[in-house]
């Protein structure tokens, strides 16, 4: 199995197991979504600090590895905005800039 064969593999597990996580999550805890002023629960933050925030760093480190092995290919045939944007800006930015808690379910 090739290096990038694992990466993607391993990718895709993160992925699953982030959606997994947060399914698990929303059914186990009934106070589990937004509060009644609109704001996460302290289970939603808390899920957040321990599971998706996580999970969120390696996706990140994932998707740059995998993205700096497509950028010749993706060079080659001009188009580096899109995977640039879904492997590494997304990742990213549900990572390092969404507020605590929201958007874990």
């Amino acid at each position: 199995m090739s290096i990038q064969s694992r990466t993607l593999s391993l990718l895709a597990g993160v992925a699953l197991s982030l959606a997994s996580a947060t399914a698990v999550a929303e059914t186990a805890s009934p106070g589990y979504e937004n509060g009644s002023n609109g704001a996460p629960s302290g289970a939603a933050m808390a899920v957040d600090l321990v599971v998706a925030r996580p999970l969120g760093l390696v996706a990140t480190v994932l998707g740059t590895v995998v993205f700096v092995a497509a950028l010749p290919f993706e060079l080659l045939a001009g188009n580096v905005a899109d995977p640039a944007r879904k492997l590494v800006v997304e990742p990213a930015a549900y990572t390092f800039t969404r507020p605590l808690g929201e958007d874990v379910n």
